[in-house]
Order: structure tokens, then sequence, then C-alpha cells
């Protein structure tokens, strides 16, 4: 839907929106620190447009006015008629500048494309040379010293459109609005059709980018260079300028690297309190530039040096050698293939009198199709930066802005004003094809050609439906980074929950250890000792397992009836369960433990003659060990590797 051009501002309320990209900062961005209320644009009552309003600056946006038309430029001053507005971004330095206005809330985006006031086909306040002085309709236009260009706000891509142009100061006069009375040369204008590539700091016609039409001959101007066309045009002449371009070429779905496809890259800034589109300039093409070589002299051929060359270099010695040695060719580029228009021409009326086709079969102005070299060089460049911040990059596809746009170049002080109709001062006639082609013009009637007034609405419509595409590929985008997302948490929190699972499980068998540790080399403490070192731990293991080698002969041993006590328990038996004396081994002397062992032992000869050849066995290394422990208090100070 086209939005209804409204000078007020737009406010949005006060409710929660998701969070949006950052702006991107800038070392040439100004933001003032003490925002005030956003005033309506060129409203001479409000005292607020005497100067350029900063925005707040937050980096939710929530709290930026959403405005429909763009607050610049301001004309304050209605004394001059014509102003340089420099409170704009202005197209320069291979930048490129869109007014733009917050999305509304809800939106993925953070802004959406804006107009500017007034909301009609005229030149681009962003798109001209700052030496170019504007009047407020965008109609008036004025240049001081030397050749200085503007485009008009919307390209022609299709179709056959005309408009006129009148010569308010031109043709070699001086002009009226000269600071200077005495200059040397008067004004001069050239008129033409140009593309987004062409300069704003030169003529319609300077490279291969423009088609011009000069007034001092009549001549038209391609590649700099001069032919002869038609009259020469001067101050007061109304010149018409028509242009005929064959349908738009649409994209080839299955093919992802045709120009025709449409794409923009372009980053939303902050300018002097308003918000703007900022993107790359489309440069120029090595191809489009060959064409200014002169010379017409073959790149793979190469003069041999002269005598006298020769024998300069012969005499100078410690000097580097420069350019191509002698019977070395160099190498010539590769140049790509450069497609034309069929059936485009453009041609030019002074005062209703057509001059004639100027320039046929234009150059299509959509890029040329990028090289598997370069599409690897972006690839190896998108692969170094990723995670990086936003920045820019050239664009190999056609963003809707690539056409053929109206283009007028001034001279010392010259003086135009456009007029894209639908009322002419000449009105051409109905079909002017057939007037440029000699035939019968008389056969169809019909008007075949559009005012260039028509052309603005549909521009607009277009950039709009582009924001509408974009919004709903950022929504599908944002759906898929969110699933991304949540399968990237889920495998997080498994991962962090098996951490966890794990480092329980050893936890319980740490613990399970140290309670088994603790019971085992316990010496009749009620109170757990602490951990045990790794020799005592392998002590009371060997002891344990001895115990159990030995069966029940040593529960016999100190035991007058078997009991439920753990033969792990041998050193600390309590005396209720076992019976066994713990005074005999206390309170004894170690001559009177070793008769009551021994005696112990031939008293379990009569019960089993198996038990005999077992406590002999346990008994005989105590024997062997009493002479190497006299200092010994207890009868666990055994020699263990003797026992086992």
């Amino acid at each position: 839907m086209v939005v209804v051009a409204d000078s007020s501002i737009l406010d949005g309320p006060s409710v929660s929106r998701p969070s949006t990209p950052l702006l991107v900062s800038s070392k040439k961005r100004k933001v003032a620190s003490n925002p005030e209320a956003s005033p309506a644009p060129n409203d001479p009552n409000n005292p607020n447009t005497a100067a350029n309003v900063a925005l707040p600056t937050r980096n939710d946006l929530v709290s930026r006015p959403r405005l429909t038309i763009s607050r610049c430029p301001t004309f304050t001053d209605t004394s001059v008629a014509y102003h340089t507005t420099e409170q704009l971004a202005m197209n320069r330095m291979a930048f490129r500048y869109v007014p733009a206005g917050v999305s509304p809330p809800g939106s993925v985006l953070p802004c959406r494309t804006i107009e500017s006031l007034p909301t009609s086909y005229r030149v681009s306040w962003e798109d001209r040379s700052s030496f170019v002085k504007v009047t407020p309709d965008g109609l008036g236009l004025i240049g001081e010293r030397g050749f200085r260009s503007a485009r008009c706000n919307a390209p022609v891509r299709e179709g056959k459109w005309y408009m006129e142009v009148r010569i308010e100061d031109g043709g070699g006069d001086r002009s009226t609005h000269a600071p200077d009375i005495n200059m040397r040369q008067g004004s001069h204008v050239r008129l033409g059709w140009a593309r987004r590539e062409a300069p704003l700091n030169g003529p319609v016609g300077l490279d291969a980018y423009s088609y011009g039409y000069r007034d001092s001959n009549g001549d038209k101007v391609y590649l700099s260079r001069p032919r002869h066309y038609g009259r020469s045009f001067r101050s007061g002449d109304v010149i018409g300028m028509y242009i005929s371009l064959p349908p738009r070429c649409k994209p080839d779905p299955h093919d992802t690297h045709d120009p025709a496809h449409i794409r923009r890259e372009r980053i939303p800034i902050e300018f002097k309190g308003q918000e703007y589109f900022e993107s790359l300039e489309y440069p120029q093409s090595k191809e489009m530039i060959a064409l200014m070589d002169f010379s017409n002299k073959s790149s793979n051929t190469a003069s041999l040096p002269s005598a006298s060359s020769n024998k300069k270099a012969a005499s100078t010695k410690n000097l580097p050698e420069r350019g191509a040695r002698p019977g070395q060719v160099p190498e010539a580029p590769v140049l790509r293939h450069l497609p034309t228009l069929p059936d485009s021409y453009i041609a030019f009326f002074v005062n209703g009198e057509c001059q004639g086709i100027a320039f046929e079969d234009l150059f299509d102005y959509l890029p040329l199709r990028t090289t598997p070299a370069s599409r690897k060089k972006e690839k190896d460049k998108k692969r170094a930066r990723e995670g990086a911040p936003q920045e820019h990059k050239e664009n190999p596809f056609d963003d809707g802005t690539l056409g053929y746009y109206p283009f007028i170049s001034l001279f010392n002080y010259a003086r135009v004003r456009l007029n894209p109709g639908p009322n002419f001062d000449f009105p051409p006639p109905p079909d002017i094809d057939s007037v440029l082609k000699d035939t019968d013009h008389n056969v169809n009637q019909a008007q075949t050609w559009r005012p260039i007034c028509e052309r603005y609405p549909e521009f607009m419509k277009e950039q709009w439906d582009l924001d509408d595409q974009e919004e709903g590929e950022a929504v599908l985008e944002a759906a898929r980074r969110a699933e991304v997302e949540k399968i990237e948490a889920q495998k997080k929190a498994q991962k962090e929950k098996s951490r966890q699972q794990t480092e329980a499980r050893k936890r319980a068998k740490k613990n399970a250890e140290l309670r088994g540790s603790s019971v085992v080399s316990a010496h009749g403490s009620t109170t757990e000792p602490a951990a045990p070192s790794d020799d005592r731990l392998g002590l009371s293991v060997l002891i344990a397992s001895t115990s159990q080698t030995t069966g029940r002969g040593i529960d016999q041993m100190h035991s007058p009836a078997p009991t439920a006590a753990s033969s792990g328990d041998f050193n600390h038996v309590p005396e209720a369960e076992s019976g066994y004396n713990s005074e005999i081994i206390e309170g004894d002397g170690e001559e009177e433990q070793h008769d009551r062992f021994t005696a112990d032992v031939d008293h379990h000869d009569d019960n089993d003659d198996d038990d005999d050849e077992v406590f002999r066995e346990a008994a005989s290394p105590y024997r062997k060990s009493k002479s190497r422990t006299n200092n010994s208090s207890s009868v666990m100070d055994i020699d263990l590797e003797e026992l086992l």
C-alpha cells in the first residue's frame, strides 16, 4: 500500500517491542546531547525548524519518533531563492544515502524507506553535487564555477518517458546571479541521461555511463567526444528530453548469480538527527573505463625502445628496471562482454522541434556478471568477517535504483528549471517514435509516451514493496535463527545435565571409598578418622584378605564358638561378641602372649587335621618375627611379607 504523503510526524505508542539492531556508528556522525521535540518538516511556524533537531539516542529505538516524511532539508531563509542544504547526507566518496524512518512496533528490521518533501518528481536532495544549489520545490537549479551535476529522484528502467528543461541562464550568456560580473566565460548547460555510476563532479557525457547534449554548438557528447547532432540552445529555450527503453529483463530463477535479481545492501545510520540508509555506490567497471582509451592501440602490442633510450639505459647503473622488457608483450586483461539494451534510444527537442535520435543501443544499466574468481574472493572475505560487526560490501545485483536518470550539468552559475509534466510548454507528438523513424505518425494517434512525473509514485511503491519483502525475509530468518538457538540451548542443557550426573557419580564413588577405608583402618575409636594414607589403606586390605584366607580357623582361635563378626575386624573385635580376652594382648608381655597363642594352636589339634595345617602356617611366621620385634606392643606388627 502506498503511504499517503503527510508532513506530520507519527510518534509510536509506548508499547514493548522486540529489540532491533543497533544503528551503525560512524566517526562522521554527530549526535546532539539535548534532544528536543520532533518538529514537522518545513514548518515555518515552528522555531525548531531553524536548526537540525537531533533524535534521542536509544539503542532499542523505542523512544525515537517514527517519521513518514524526512525532516531534511529545511529552507528557513526566504530571502534567497537557491539553497545549499548543508544538513543533508550528500552522496559523495562512493557512498549513497536514502532517507529512512524507524519501523512500526513489532517489526524485525529497524528502519524503512520514507519520502522527502515535496513528494513529487524533482531533483534528488541527496544525489547531487554540493556545489549545485536548489529551490525549495526541487525544480530550480543553479551551479557554481566548474561543471557540477545533479540527478533526479527516480530512475527510468523501462518504457518511454518525456520531460522538459527550461534554460534560464546558459548558452554562453553571463548569468545575472554570478557574483563576479567580470567573468571571462559565460554560463553553459549540458543535459542528458546517466546511470548511477556517472560522477557528479563532472558534466554529462564525460564517460561511458552518460549521454549528453551541449548548448554551445548543439553537439552530442559521449566518452568526452563531441559529435555533431542538432542546433545549439541558449537562455530562454526549452529542451525536451526523451528516452525509450525495452521491457526490463526478468531474472533467471535457476541462476543465482544473475545480476537481474534484486537485492539491497544497505545499513541504517543516523546523521544529524535523521535516519538514513547508507550503501556503497556501484563502482565503475574496468570494461567501461577501457572505453575511454583515446589511443585506439591494441593492448597486445608494445613499442620497442629507441636507440637513444637504450644508450641512456646502458649508461645508467644501479637503477631498477621499469616497465616491460624489450620484446616482452604485456598480458592483456580479460574484459567481460558489455551488454546493450536493444531498441533503446535517446532524443532531444528544442522548443518543440525534434533533433532526431542522438544515441541508440544504450548500455545495459545492470551490473556486469561476476566471475568465479571474484565470487571465491568475496566468499573468503565473508568467511573472514564472520562474527564481525556489519560492514558495507559491493552489491553485484540490482538494488531497484538502477536505470537511467535525467542528468543536469551546470557551469559558471548557469540556471535551469525542470518541468516533469504533465503540462509541457511544447507538448511532443503523441507518437514520438514515428517522428524519429520518419513513419506516418497519423496512423496511431494514441499517446505512446508518459510524462516523467508519473514515474515517482511507481518508484516509491517499488521501494516499499521491497521493504515488505525484506521484512518478510527477516521474519523467516529470525524464526529460523530462534529455532537453531533453541536446539543449541537444548544441547547445551543436556550436556550440562550429563556433566552434573557424571560429577555426582564421581563424588558418590569417592565418598564410598572413603567410608570403606575409614572402617577398615579404624582402631576401636568411636569417631571416624581422617582418610588413611595409601600405605595404611594397603595394610588394612592385606590384613583383611589374610583373615578371609585363614577361614574359620582364625575365628576359632579367638572365640570358643563361631560368631557373626567379620574376619576383617581382627584387630578390634568387641569382647562381648567374640569372647576374645583383650587383656591377653593389651596387658600380658610378649612371652606370655606367644605361649598362649601356641597353646591355642595346640588346642585345635584335636578338632580338625586340616585346621592344624592352616594354623601352623599362620603361627610359624609369628614365631619367626618374634626375635625381630622386641619393642612391639601389638600383635599386628607382624612381617606381612613373610606372612604372604
